[in-house]
């Protein structure tokens, strides 16, 4: 790295690579989602730097090794933060998943308020920062990324490290009469407030953290108009943001066009014997509204009875938290719910409900949304809800149609075009795709093609430029390629 040369350093729970057993060995497999999709060319050889936990727990192990060569072939350079079972215990699977998790998705009956719990996020968090100051420099722009760690800046500062610090939660902050349920809400939003910037999805999002403020610290004022804020507390002055993440538009697109991928799209119509298709993909989470979804399809069905036989619902749930017993408690909910409602409607040739429980390799998944007339899109909350975007992306024949949570962050940004609903409202939502159904073709295509055209041009690229704007003033295009044959010839 040249001196003074400014680098993107991301920090993040999991790294974009994570070590998998391999038979007696291990092996390093490149992450999927949207956010490595959204970094990994920012970083890669522009000197960036990705800082997280590789997903292991065993001391043994050199994890640094074993990302070398991942490292040399992404172009840009990992560091792993060594956490054990225990501190992946109260960090991760307690404090982040049982406490921030369920509260800040509106679900506080969920949480399980430990004090130990707390006391490991902060140890966690703490060795987070001491490896973000030893791997930085005061040249660096900080990205942290999520709950897991919301208390870098606090505990960087409290290093006498001093770096410029940007902070996006992926998920979405409750209103004050839920916040104050956290019996370490002040401290969490001092140690929020020590950021130089704060992103939120949405500008509900930052409106709800501004009252969690306000009434936390009186004598905060905030200033300004627009997608971002600045916020005076007096002795110093951080900005607030609304930018709501998306997905690489083109990437979807164009993969929906490979011809592999329109067979095995016409495949599945054949398979469902061209029957209008309304399709969930979620990850099995209980924030995601399936059992209610799969309610809805059942009175649907009840309520609209022409349309038994013309339909087939598919969901698909990849797999998540196997291991933890509340996910295990819902995936037998959801089986029984599926068993109940085609026991109800089924005859010869025809099944109502089509469940999969299990990951899809992107081809494939992109091939169920090309196929699918309708998506159903229905968490509880959500933070934003890429599933809709993709969706919509993959729809190139531009006839689909999007039922869309009002509770979801996407909602904020799709909501001229999608067709809204609450996800605890089965009447609501057999309505609302009973409509979808007999939609006409040409208010269909509208429709589709302004979604289409919000997310093509707010991109997950656009996301990361109006982030480092607010943060840095600067965009993608000002943390140039390193001339690496230039150093070679070195």
């Amino acid at each position: 790295m040249q001196p003074g040369q400014q680098r993107l350093v991301v920090v993040s729970n999991r790294l974009p690579a994570a070590i998998k057993r391999d038979g007696d060995g291990w092996t390093v497999k490149a992450g999927a989602g949207g956010l490595v999709t959204a970094l990994a060319p920012v970083l890669k050889n522009r000197g960036g730097v990705w800082i997280g936990w590789a997903g292991n727990s065993d001391p043994e192990m050199d994890v640094d090794s074993l990302l070398e060569d991942f490292s040399s072939s992404a172009g840009y350079d990992l560091y792993t933060v060594p956490l054990t079972k225990k501190e992946v215990d109260g960090y991760y699977f307690g404090f982040s998943n049982e406490i921030i998790w369920p509260l800040f998705h509106d679900l506080q009956t969920r949480c399980r308020f430990h004090p130990m719990y707390w006391r490991m996020f902060l140890d966690v968090n703490f060795k987070f920062a001491e490896l973000v100051a030893r791997k930085t420099t005061s040249d660096d722009y900080i990205w942290i990324q999520d709950y897991h760690l919301m208390h870098q800046a606090f505990f960087l500062k409290s290093m006498g490290v001093k770096r410029n610090l940007g902070f996006f939660l992926h998920i979405p902050f409750p209103t004050p009469d839920i916040f104050m349920k956290l019996p370490w809400r002040w401290k969490v939003i001092q140690a929020l407030t020590e950021f130089d910037l704060v992103g939120f999805q949405t500008m509900q999002d930052r409106k709800n953290f501004t009252e969690c403020l306000r009434r936390l610290m009186p004598e905060t004022r905030v200033v300004g108009r627009g997608a971002v804020v600045s916020v005076d507390m007096g002795n110093r002055q951080f900005r607030l943001g609304a930018f709501p993440i998306s997905i690489d538009f083109n990437q979807f697109s164009e993969l929906a066009e490979q011809p592999e991928v329109v067979e095995e799209s016409f495949k599945i119509k054949e398979a469902l014997r061209h029957r209008k298709i309304i399709l969930g993909v979620d990850r099995l989470d209980y924030t995601k509204g399936i059992p209610e979804r799969i309610r809805s399809i059942q009175t649907l069905l009840r309520r609209y009875p022409e349309l038994i036989g013309r339909i087939n619902f598919v969901q698909i749930a990849v797999p998540s938290r196997e291991e933890v017993d509340e996910y295990k408690e819902l995936r037998i909910e959801i089986e029984q719910l599926v068993g109940r409602v085609n026991g109800e409607f089924s005859f010869p040739g025809w099944v109502p409900v089509h469940y999969h429980y299990k990951s899809f390799p992107p081809e494939e998944l992109v091939a169920y949304y090309s196929a699918a007339d309708i998506a159903l899109v229905t968490p509880l909350r959500d933070g934003m809800n890429l599933v809709a975007k993709e969706y919509c992306a993959c729809n190139v024949n531009e006839d689909g149609v999007l039922v869309l949570s009002e509770f979801a962050g996407a909602a904020a940004q799709l909501q001229k075009d999608a067709y809204l609903v609450n996800p605890y409202d089965m009447e609501g939502i057999a309505k609302a795709l009973n409509r979808a159904f007999h939609w006409d073709k040409e208010e269909r295509r509208g429709h589709m093609a302004n979604l289409r055209d919000n997310i093509r041009k707010n991109n997950i690229y656009w996301w990361v430029d109006s982030f480092l704007n607010a943060g840095i003033a600067k965009s993608l295009g000002d943390f140039p390629e390193v001339d690496t044959l230039q150093f070679e010839r070195g």
